[in-house]
C-alpha cells in the first residue's frame, strides 16, 4: 500500500531576492501568507529560511522566531515548520548547533558534510544530534551526492547520527546557470542509498531547474517524499514563470493525486516522519 506523499514547501532560500521574482517571500508577513497559501494548495511542511534587513541570509533566533510565529498565526499551528541551518558560507558547525539550542524547533534541516565538515567536528555534531534525538526533534539530513549518500550511512554505522526521527533529502544540482535537472539525476542517489548499510528512513527530494516537477513526480512514485518552491526553481513545466509557491506546490499536488497518490497532511506527516525505527 503506497504512503501518503507529503509535500514540503521551501519559498524563498538563502540566495534569491525580489529582484529574481518580486513574489519571493521576505518577510515573517510574507513568509505567513505564503505558508498558508501553500499548505491550501497541499504543502504539509514548510523549509523556512529568513534574511537580515539587506535581504541576506541569517541564522538569527528572532528572525526566526518572528518568521516562525507569522506562520503560526497565519497557517495554523498544524503546519510544520522546519527551519534550515544552512550555512551558505557564513555560519561554521558550531554556530549552526547553536542556532538550533537556541531555537528549540520542531524540525530542522541539517547538510551532512557542513555539520561534519572535519574530523575534529564528529565529536559535537554526535553530541548534538544525539541530544535532538533525545528532544524528538525532526532532524532532516541534505545529502547533495552519492558521496554523501555513503557518507551518511557510514556515520549511522558508526553510531554518530541518530535514526530516532530522521529523514534524509536528495538534492539534485546546484545554484548555478542554467541548472537543469534531470529525473536520472536521482538515479546514483538511490544506487547508494539502497546498495549500502540498509537504512528504513523516509526520504525526500528536490531538484533545480526548469524539469523540478518531472524530478518530484518520479521521486514520487518511487516512494519518495518532495519538496518544492522558489529555493530550487522559479519555473513551470512549460517555461513559463511561476506566479508564486502556492501555484508550485498545487501542481505536484494535481499531478500525484491523477496517480493516486494521497496527499500527506501535517498531521499525517508528523505521524509519518515521527515513526519508530
Amino acid at each position: 500500500m503506497t504512503k501518503p506523499l507529503i509535500i514540503a514547501v521551501a519559498p524563498n532560500g538563502a540566495r534569491l531576492t525580489k529582484a529574481d521574482h518580486p513574489a519571493l517571500p521576505i518577510t515573517p508577513r510574507e513568509l505567513g501568507l505564503e505558508a498558508a497559501r501553500c499548505r491550501e494548495a497541499g504543502a504539509a511542511m514548510i523549509h523556512l529560511h529568513v534574511r537580515d534587513a539587506e535581504e541576506r541570509h541569517s541564522l538569527d533566533l528572532d528572525r526566526y522566531r518572528a518568521a516562525i510565529a507569522a506562520v503560526r498565526r497565519e497557517a495554523g499551528p498544524e503546519m510544520i515548520v522546519q527551519v534550515t541551518t544552512e550555512s551558505v558560507g557564513l555560519y561554521a558547525p558550531a554556530e549552526q548547533i547553536a542556532a538550533i539550542r537556541g531555537l528549540r524547533p520542531e524540525a530542522f534541516s541539517v547538510a551532512v558534510r557542513e555539520l561534519f565538515a572535519e574530523p575534529d567536528d564528529e565529536g559535537a555534531a554526535a553530541a548534538f544530534l544525539a541530544e535532538q534525538a533525545r528532544a524528538g526533534t525532526l532532524v532532516q539530513h541534505i545529502l547533495y551526492d552519492a558521496g554523501d549518500v555513503t557518507r551518511f550511512q557510514g556515520l549511522v554505522a558508526r553510531g554518530l547520527i541518530p535514526l530516532e526521527r530522521a529523514s534524509v533529502l536528495f538534492v539534485l544540482g546546484r545554484y548555478s546557470a542554467g541548472q537543469r535537472s534531470e529525473p536520472a539525476d536521482l538515479l546514483p542517489f538511490l544506487a547508494a542509498w539502497n546498495s549500502g548499510h540498509h537504512l528504513d528512513l523516509p526520504w525526500a527530494l528536490c531538484a533545480f531547474g526548469r524539469q523540478e516537477a518531472a524530478c518530484l513526480i518520479t521521486a514520487s512514485c518511487l516512494g519518495g517524499d518532495v519538496r518544492v518552491g522558489f529555493e530550487n526553481n522559479l519555473w513551470r513545466p512549460d517555461g513559463s514563470l511561476a506566479p508564486d509557491n502556492a501555484t508550485q506546490v498545487a501542481a505536484i499536488a494535481s499531478l500525484a493525486a491523477r496517480l493516486g497518490l494521497e496527499i500527506a497532511t501535517p498531521t499525517i506527516a508528523r505521524t509519518l516522519l515521527s515513526a519508530r525505527r
